[in-house]
């Protein structure tokens, strides 16, 4: 039916005719039925995007219609017919999902608004969820996998922010996968069709970054023969991905901060102009740490962090690891290769210190050596270094009598002390807290300076 249809049940003959008409005069399409049966198997045929009907029935009441309606349909409004003094009965059929009521008698005037409304209120409803549809379908998860709790998390955090021009500051450890989300929220948003220039600030010397980001023109330096477009313009309507972002030189951090503020930059050498370029940066780092310790300018740390998104370690989501190896022997060529349960419970218990990474050239590495179809304990090989690393990890021998928490957070801050001489600075960075919080802990443990 169309979207200016409504189904109406009324078992009064003179009120349901009242009703067909004056809705039927103002450019609806109308079905109408004596009873909730008759109106259920009509509304069943039709689907229309409106019923209206009465509470008080004899047979099925409209409570009853109500019912079937949402859990047939949970999307259909539902407006219901209160007699005279029986506002009670309409707030117990809004608690059970209607959309509106009304209360007997009403005018043509009022009936009418309430269709208007709840047919308008309806369009809304699908123009919303077509969006969203719309949404889901451009940002690309395919190369993002997972199924935890905490990675839908950030599907959830990337699907609202990918059509925004919020800049995003990707968090977590190496090998967790920032580049493939920075890359979904860029094909996510309107500048899906721009490009995409992504730019390891850790990988390229510190002396030749400033030309690498914002480029440099002839004649600017020694060996600068031509004028050179940096990362910044290369990505003018695009997105630019800047990883590694805490490593940046605390001299050209007040640059990138005028690109973000001003959407302005200067090449070495020559005049200032404008881009459009939404940024997305990541770091492996704490960069709240970096703060304190003097190394990465505050302000440019807010201006980063508009859209914080955590990427939780693969140790944090090992519900993840089954549907990523199923993943990887698909993506290496192993369609027809299996796990056995052995090798699943060892590979649930290794700790990855490379992450998703990690387990991907893991699973290629012994796709690529294996004597059969069958994976088993003995092919798997982590790299060496990798468990002598997880194990170092492990920086506590407790007791077999166990050991109280606090004692041995008290401990953990005292040697932080010791080993940074007294400066509380140095002290939260080793910990890898903010000072505040030292500073808390050592007056709850009654440390002195």
């Amino acid at each position: 039916m169309s979207k200016r249809s409504l189904l109406i049940i009324e078992d009064d003959d003179s009120l349901r005719r009242v009703l067909e008409f004056s809705l039927e005069e103002a450019g609806y399409q109308v079905l109408t039925a004596a009873d909730g049966d008759v109106g259920l198997e009509l509304f069943r045929n039709a689907q229309p995007p409106l019923v209206i009907t009465d509470i008080a029935m004899p047979g099925m009441s409209g409570y009853e219609v109500l019912k079937a309606i949402k859990q047939e349909r949970p999307e259909t409004l539902v407006v219901v017919i209160t007699a005279f003094g029986s506002v009670e009965k309409a707030v117990e059929a809004m608690k059970l999902g209607a959309y509106d009521y009304l209360t007997k008698p009403f005018g043509r005037d009022e009936l009418r608004l309430v269709v208007a409304k709840a047919l308008a209120y309806r369009g809304l409803q699908e123009e919303n969820a077509r969006l969203k549809e719309e949404l889901n379908e451009r940002v690309d998860f395919s190369s993002i996998v997972g199924i935890s709790e905490k990675m839908q998390q950030v599907f959830d955090v990337v699907r609202r922010v990918a059509d925004t021009e919020a800049t995003v500051l990707l968090l977590g450890e190496s090998g967790t996968g920032k580049e493939l989300v920075a890359s979904a929220i860029h094909h996510g948003s309107e500048r899906a069709k721009e490009p995409f220039v992504p730019v390891n600030c850790a990988a390229i010397p510190h002396e030749l970054l400033e030309s690498e980001l914002f480029g440099h023109v002839r004649g600017a330096f020694t060996g600068a023969v031509r004028d050179r477009p940096g990362k910044f313009a290369q990505a003018d309507g695009g997105t630019l991905f800047l990883d590694e972002v805490g490593d940046l030189p605390h001299d050209l951090q007040p640059k990138l901060l005028r690109a973000l503020q001003e959407r302005e930059i200067e090449p070495v050498g020559g005049s200032a102009r404008k881009v459009d370029v939404r940024v997305v940066a990541a770091t492996n780092c704490n960069l709240e740490e970096a703060v304190a310790a003097g190394r990465f300018r505050e302000d440019l740390y807010y201006r980063l962090a508009v859209i914080p998104v955590y990427l939780p370690a693969l140790r944090e989501r090992l519900d993840d690891i089954p549907v990523l190896v199923h993943h990887f022997l698909k993506k290496h060529g192993g369609e027809g290769v299996r796990i056995s349960d052995a090798l699943s419970r060892q590979l649930a218990s290794h700790t990855w210190p490379g992450n998703v990474r990690e387990l991907e050239n893991c699973v290629e590495r012994m796709l690529i050596l294996r004597r059969s179809d069958i994976l088993d304990v003995e092919d798997f090989r982590p790299v060496a270094g990798t468990t002598a690393k997880s194990s170092q990890l492990r920086v506590l021998n407790l007791p077999d009598g166990g050991y109280a928490l606090e004692d041995i957070e008290k401990e953990a801050v005292l040697e932080a002390l010791r080993r940074n001489d007294g400066n509380q600075t140095r002290a939260a960075a080793f910990l890898r807290i903010p000072r505040h919080t030292l500073i808390y802990r050592m007056e709850k443990y009654g440390i002195r300076k």
